[in-house]
């Protein structure tokens, strides 16, 4: 383990699945960040209720709309969390929002492409952008700071063989590719300011995406992808690991 202290932090798609279970457990965790934003598109919506229920219990838990689509609303939300860090840095930011359909290569159209990349790529890209001075200065404070994307073994172009009849999904592929190749750029371009990027597939999960097949809880799952963050350190930026810390093929 290494000495990677995370006291601030935020995680996109924080309303369900994986991007919910790293608020609960970051909460329940036994020295539990002193700040922790979960953003989501719409907080007042019914599916978000469990969100706003959590940070209700926990004062530790700040509720952020963040639209990753939306470049005002991205804004916004930094503008929001700078207010609260009342002059601390942002430790970690976890770009987990996603999306997936469930297009072959015959029926895949432009729209959709378009679509998922918008929230898969350009999403994690801009977000990452309205954060970056925050986590400069965390990095600056204090020697380190991450962006962990969450992006998956589909995203691999060496595993496409091996699981391309079972799961075609093209746009979803073709966007955790080019997620994969944003994290390793920003792996490149920020390592001079001292802060991590890695790519990291979080496994087959229980989750909307993941569908009830799936043989990862999404509690299995954000433990060990915890276990991953924890121990992050300058070599392994720009890498592409999965849940248990092994690495991925590109």
């Amino acid at each position: 383990m290494s000495d990677f202290k995370i006291r601030t932090l935020l995680v996109t798609g924080s309303n369900r699945g994986i991007g919910l279970e790293f608020v609960q457990q970051f909460v329940k965790s036994p020295n539990p960040p002193d700040q922790i934003f979960a953003a989501c598109r719409d907080p007042d919506a019914p599916r978000s209720q469990e969100l706003k229920n959590l940070a209700e219990k926990h004062s530790n838990v700040v509720v952020i709309q963040l639209d990753a689509t939306d470049g005002a609303s991205i804004t916004e939300s930094a503008k929001q969390v700078e207010k609260h860090l009342n002059g601390r840095g942002l430790d970690l930011l976890i770009n987990n929002a996603g999306v997936l359909h469930p297009n072959t290569l015959q029926t895949q159209t432009a729209e959709d492409m378009m679509e998922v990349y918008s929230v898969n790529v350009v999403g994690p890209m801009l977000v990452t952008q309205a954060y970056y001075d925050l986590l400069k200065k965390s990095a600056a404070s204090n020697g380190k700071a991450a962006i962990f994307n969450v992006s998956s073994l589909l995203g691999s172009i060496e595993h496409v063989p091996g699981v391309f009849a079972d799961f075609p999904v093209i746009s979803y592929r073709c966007s955790k590719a080019a997620l994969n190749m944003l994290s390793r750029c920003q792996g490149e371009g920020y390592k001079q300011d001292n802060i991590i990027s890695v790519a990291v597939h979080p496994g087959w999960v229980q989750t909307d995406l993941g569908g009830e097949r799936a043989p990862l809880t999404t509690e299995t799952s954000v433990v060990g992808m915890l276990k991953v963050i924890y121990s992050l350190t300058m070599d392994q930026s720009g890498t592409f690991v999965d849940w248990e810390e092994k690495a991925v093929k590109w």
